[in-house]
């Protein structure tokens, strides 16, 4: 079986924005990703992004402008990353989902397709549903945060994903 971390997109691997990331110009990969990215991968740990793009529901944007972005991502971090899974839908513009997150069903998919042991991988995510995620389908989950909440989101927190991937490489299970 293998070791994963499932990664959320925007403010994890790209900083956020108030508006969509769809454009590669917008697209802005902060110090410490590309280290953290190669740490997990020299760790054992299969890199899977699990990302919401609502845009795509909305109409803001395509289907393409998001594997645009998701290239550029790979061709930025040396292709560290084995996997992508993003999910299309928004409940208020064209369908519920069980893929779209706090839903595991991008998790679920790449649990069964690459044979994940979950007792042994991670989902690091900005928002609460990223953790919501990660604790449905029973991984570790880190959530990345500039200030340390009065009540803990994940199991543990962090102020980037440079400093996540030096937890979980350190953790004991």
């Amino acid at each position: 079986m293998s070791k994963c971390i499932f990664l959320d997109r925007d403010g994890v691997l790209n900083e956020d924005r108030t508006d969509y990331v769809y454009r590669i110009e917008d697209f802005i990969i902060p110090q410490g990703v590309v280290e953290g990215l190669k740490l997990l991968k020299d760790a054992g740990y299969l890199l899977i992004v699990v990302t919401n793009q609502a845009g795509i529901a909305r109409g803001l944007y395509s289907r393409n402008d998001v594997m645009q972005c998701h290239q550029y991502l790979q061709d930025q971090c040396g292709h560290l990353i084995d996997d992508i899974y993003y999910c299309p839908h928004h409940p208020d513009f064209d369908s519920q989902s069980l893929l779209r997150k706090p839903d595991s069903l991008m998790l679920e998919k790449a649990i069964a397709k690459y044979n994940i042991d979950v007792s042994q991988s991670w989902m690091i995510g900005d928002a609460l549903r990223d953790i919501q995620a990660g604790k449905r389908v029973g991984v570790h989950t880190l959530h990345i945060t500039p200030e340390l909440p009065d009540r803990p989101v994940g199991d543990q927190q962090a102020p980037n994903l440079l400093e996540a991937s030096k937890m979980v490489v350190n953790a004991t299970f």
